[in-house]
């Protein structure tokens, strides 16, 4: 063989291995907390490397960014949140970081909820949503990822500052959430959208498997609506007037919505919301006068407050939801297909 013949050989294997390694190069994704790293893996299955920043029975409402975090996030392709301002620490992350990539807030479209900072004594789920604010927010959002979400940031500023006077008279004395409720992944609706605008951002930064992604989202929204007819199945063994649940923070105002349950918490929509001795009050008076049986403790919350409920009332502790984390691998709930079943499955058994 000749030295240009070898050289050309040479040249053509080189090539061959850095198209192969190319090919094999994952997406690198970072997703705020354990739901959405479930998602995004449903959907990008095995083109994606996930770093997940709350990890299992963690909380999103108090964590604080590590060094490492913000590493993450530079070197990201694309990084997914859920949005509603959960994830408030989020912008000041991604500024530090000095993120360039693009972003998916996974709630962009939902039906939202409006927040509720404490619903003791409260129907949540009875409450007229107004849609005025749904279309207002979507639109605001649709506009957001039309411009690959570069402003949120200056959004959650502007969002923040039109609703402090709305908490001016609320028991919340911690941080707070904004106008809506963003624990919008307990209703399996809503995640259908949040798989649709993950697809969407997953194609967006590596459009040479977007059929991979939609077949994956497709599947998945499969799985999602099979479930769904299931648990409304569960849930319809527990009479109406039985369906009266008590948690440690208001996590559940879309699965209330969704399953006709009633959910009732002596905490706000943030863990770091205070109950004060009214509330905590009122929720023992509401359970003595409904025949309340069961309370719930949750994976991400301090559950002595329920306990002392639980002590002073007939109510039992009648077992552990999943809020807004997953288990972990080994735990019952470690995806969000197997958290909502647990969830309603351990409210039913509880009900009944």
């Amino acid at each position: 063989m000749s030295k240009a013949t070898f050289a050309v050989s040479m040249i053509a294997l080189g090539l061959g291995c850095s198209s192969a390694v190319m090919a094999n190069t994952k997406v690198p994704v970072v997703t705020s907390f354990s739901v959405l790293g479930d998602l995004v893996q449903q959907v990008g299955g095995d083109h994606v490397a996930i770093t997940n920043l709350v990890k299992a029975n963690g909380d999103a409402h108090v964590y604080n960014p590590a060094p490492m975090d913000a590493k993450a996030i530079a070197s990201a392709q694309l990084v997914v949140m859920n949005g509603l301002e959960f994830e408030g620490w989020m912008p000041r992350l991604l500024e530090s970081s000095n993120f360039k990539g693009n972003k998916v807030l996974a709630a962009d479209g939902i039906e939202v909820i409006k927040g509720h900072s404490c619903s003791c004594g409260g129907h949540g789920h009875h409450d007229d949503h107004d849609h005025d604010h749904d279309h207002d927010h979507d639109h605001d959002h649709d506009h957001d990822h039309d411009h690959d979400h570069d402003h949120d940031h200056d959004h959650d500023h502007d969002h923040d500052h039109d609703h402090d006077h709305d908490h001016d008279h609320k028991h919340d004395h911690g941080h707070a959430h904004g106008e809506f409720d963003p624990h919008s992944w307990h209703s399996i609706k809503n995640v259908k959208v949040y798989v649709k605008n993950i697809e969407q951002g997953l194609t967006k930064v590596d459009p040479n498997n977007a059929e991979d992604y939609q077949r994956n989202a497709a599947n998945y929204i499969q799985q999602l609506d099979k479930l769904d007819i299931e648990l409304h199945k569960k849930v319809a063994l527990i009479p109406e007037d039985k369906r009266s649940v008590i948690t440690p923070h208001a996590a559940f105002a879309y699965m209330a919505r969704d399953y006709n349950i009633d959910f009732h918490a002596p905490q706000g929509t943030s863990t770091e919301s205070e109950a004060s001795a009214g509330d905590v009050a009122n929720i023992i008076k509401q359970i003595r006068s409904e025949g309340i049986k069961a309370v719930f403790v949750e994976n991400i919350s301090d559950n002595r407050l329920i306990e002392q409920i639980s002590r002073e009332t007939d109510a039992k502790i009648g077992g552990q939801l999943y809020s807004d984390a997953l288990s972990e691998p080994t735990g019952p709930a470690p995806t969000y297909l197997k958290m909502m079943e647990y969830n309603i499955d351990t409210i039913v058994n509880a009900l009944k």
